[in-house]
């Protein structure tokens, strides 16, 4: 299983770190070939389902996630989302942490990737490929207006 973290610290308050970070259908918006839908709408609870769908027409596989826990930050306390990844290409979980700070929030993000037919072999390639994907998508959430 490939894993690997990545840590933004943004000047942004928790709250609107939070709000970025969870927003499911902006991360479409920074990651190559996908779209992102919520079958089970919002707002976003414990069994919430999420479908990334990458590829180009018939050469495209879903991402389906459900959201395991979900613990937005208030009073002073971290945000907690927990995601299992339940589809047929990619399983694993991730969690997302967003926790405030004296000058904004720090979020951290953990990902445990499967990808089937890829051996274990690939996993540093593939944990390496996701700190550079994820980690740009997160730094354009974080930077980018707000605006839902």
């Amino acid at each position: 299983m490939a894993v690997f973290r990545i840590e933004r610290f943004s000047p942004l308050p928790v709250a609107e770190a939070w709000r970025r970070v969870t927003d499911w259908e902006r991360h479409a918006a920074h990651v190559p070939l996908t779209s992102v839908s919520v079958p089970t709408g919002r707002p976003t609870r414990v069994g919430t389902v999420f479908v990334a769908r990458t590829g180009l027409g018939p050469l495209a596989f879903d991402d389906p996630m459900e959201v395991v826990r979900w613990a937005p930050p208030a009073g002073g306390r971290a945000g907690v989302c927990r995601l299992e990844k339940r589809g047929t290409v990619v399983l694993g979980r991730a969690s997302i942490d967003v926790l405030p700070t004296d000058s904004g929030s720090h979020v951290v993000w953990v990902e445990e990737l499967r990808v089937r037919m890829v051996p274990r072999w690939g996993d540093p390639l593939l944990a390496a490929a996701g700190r550079r994907l994820f980690g740009g998508a997160l730094d354009a959430l974080l930077a980018g207006s707000g605006a839902p």
